[in-house]
C-alpha cells in the first residue's frame, strides 16, 4: 500500500518521502520541513501515526498539518486520533478521498 500511495501522490506532483517511524522520516527529510504528514495509524515496534506526527511536529517546531489512516475501524482509534487533534481516514482510501483530505488540511495552512 505504501508504494501504491507513493506513486499516486507522485503522479499528483507531491515530493515523497516515505518511512517506517517518525525518526526514519526525519532522517530522510534532511531538514527539508514537509507540507504535510499522512501516516498509518501502526508503525513498526508498537509505534503510531500519532507518535510519529508528535515527533516530526517537534523537530520541526512547527503544527505541520497531518492526518491518519488506518484499516481499524474501531471506536478506540478514531477517540486516539481525535485526541491528538487529527482526522483519520479509514482504509481502503480511495484517490478522491485522499485528495479531498490533502486539499482540506492544506488550505487551512
Amino acid at each position: 500500500m505504501l508504494d501504491g500511495t507513493k506513486g499516486l501522490l507522485e503522479s499528483w506532483g507531491c515530493r515523497v518521502v516515505t518511512a517506517q517511524s517518525g525518526h526514519e522520516a526525519a532522517a530522510s527529510l534532511d531538514g527539508s520541513r514537509p507540507d504535510l504528514i499522512i501516516s498509518d495509524f501502526r508503525l513498526k515496534e508498537g509505534r503510531t501515526g500519532i507518535d510519529a506526527v508528535v515527533q516530526l511536529r517537534k523537530v520541526f517546531a512547527a503544527a505541520i498539518p497531518a492526518f491518519l489512516i488506518s484499516g481499524d475501524i474501531s471506536p478506540e482509534r478514531l477517540n486516539d486520533a481525535q485526541a491528538a487533534g487529527l482526522l483519520l481516514l479509514h482504509k481502503p482510501v480511495g484517490p478522491m478521498g485522499l485528495r479531498a483530505m490533502m486539499s482540506r488540511l492544506l488550505k487551512r495552512t
